[in-house]
């Protein structure tokens, strides 16, 4: 028994490394079960390698990849650059003039070269490692990629693999592409644009309630960019094709009033011209705001219309068949009818419903 103590820390020291790069978290019954929380995939077979990459080794790969590219021979210098796709390096070198932090410099001229191969896809997930692993690195550099890329996979055909097989993509994938841009890409100068690509590609793909909720975000988060005057409309035309007519639910139609309203009110001068647009672009945004007020004008007019016609189909029940329902029916007369009608004319004075239910209510009150 003097041994077993013994026995047992040998066995956790060669057993120790099969749980290097895991923690241990519960589930909801209690049960444990791995979740791997590395973000570079390691090295290895059987056990894997997260340590970091010694600096000799890091930079022999890289001046060796280089002279490979610089060589014009892209294929030799990729298989050196995804070396360090498994494992971190933090060396810094001399590098064309300035300080170079090797890893994400590797991994970044590694997602060009797949780019130019046709490996969208793969050289999306590069960038995204880059992102979430190098925080020192020039995130400009990589966010404007990443939209790029995002954009390529989501609206043009992709180039064959190995020249014959097609490849494809879905709309969820497209789109959560996007939902991982904004989340890595928060600020002002990228997330609006990501956010507004989302947006587009889930009303594309029916799916109203993303849309919604990216172009919330957009006006919510990010007032101020220029992009906010159409998310802005592009809600109320969302909640427009939702709506069902007088007879069924008003939500919808009430909320694409209030958009179009608001729209109209908040964006009377549109957003002035914006750093990253040209002449050429903010004419054209001027050109569509414009259309896009008239557009709202009308949406203003025929949601009203609706609900102003919802209260006449309302007022016209209770005229019909109130003494079913009301409690002192004989005592309260036209009133419950006439209380719809008006709220009709009151609350949506000028459409053709309250025109009809001013007459309504003359004709239940005798007048001439």
């Amino acid at each position: 028994m003097d041994q077993f103590p013994k026995i047992l820390a040998a066995l956790l020291i060669i057993f120790a490394p099969l749980d290097a790069g895991y923690a241990f978290t519960n589930n909801q019954d209690g049960r444990g079960e791995k979740e791997n929380t590395q973000i570079f995939p390691g090295t290895g077979f059987f056990i894997k390698n997260y340590d970091p990459y010694e600096n000799d080794q890091a930079s022999d790969w890289f001046y060796t990849a280089i002279a490979h590219e610089r060589a014009g021979d892209n294929e030799n210098a990729l298989k050196i650059y995804k070396n360090f796709t498994k494992r971190r390096t933090d060396h810094v070198i001399e590098f064309e003039g300035q300080k170079t932090l090797i890893g994400p410099e590797a991994i970044f001229r590694a997602a060009l070269i797949q780019e130019k191969k046709g490996e969208w896809k793969t050289s999306f997930e590069y960038l995204e490692l880059i992102a979430r692993a190098y925080v020192l690195y020039d995130f400009n550099r990589v966010a404007e990629s990443l939209l790029r890329i995002a954009e390529k996979i989501a609206t043009q055909k992709q180039p064959k693999k190995w020249g014959f097989l097609p490849r494809f993509s879905s709309g969820s994938e497209n789109r959560a592409r996007f939902k991982e841009i904004v989340e890595l890409a928060r600020g002002p100068k990228f997330a609006p644009r990501a956010l507004m690509i989302l947006a587009n590609l889930a009303i594309k793909d029916e799916r109203e309630s993303e849309a919604i909720d990216a172009l919330e975000r957009l006006i919510n988060f990010y007032p101020e960019n220029f992009r906010s005057e159409k998310a802005f409309f592009m809600l109320a035309e969302i909640y427009r094709k939702k709506a069902t007519g007088p007879s069924y639910d008003q939500y919808a139609i009430k909320a694409a009033l209030h958009h179009y309203q608001d729209y109209l009110i908040l964006y009377d001068n549109p957003p002035v011209k914006d750093p990253s647009e040209s002449m050429d672009q903010y004419n054209q945004r001027l050109e569509e705001s414009s259309k896009r007020k008239e557009i709202a004008q009308l949406g203003v007019n025929e949601m009203s219309e609706n609900l102003a016609q919802s209260k006449i189909e309302i007022g016209e029940y209770v005229e019909k068949y109130g003494k079913y329902f009301l409690v002192r029916w004989r005592e309260l007369g036209n009133d419950p009818a006439i209380k719809f009608y008006e709220e009709a004319i009151d609350n949506y004075t000028g459409t053709q419903a309250a025109r009809e239910a001013e007459e309504r209510v003359k004709s239940l009150r005798g007048d001439k």
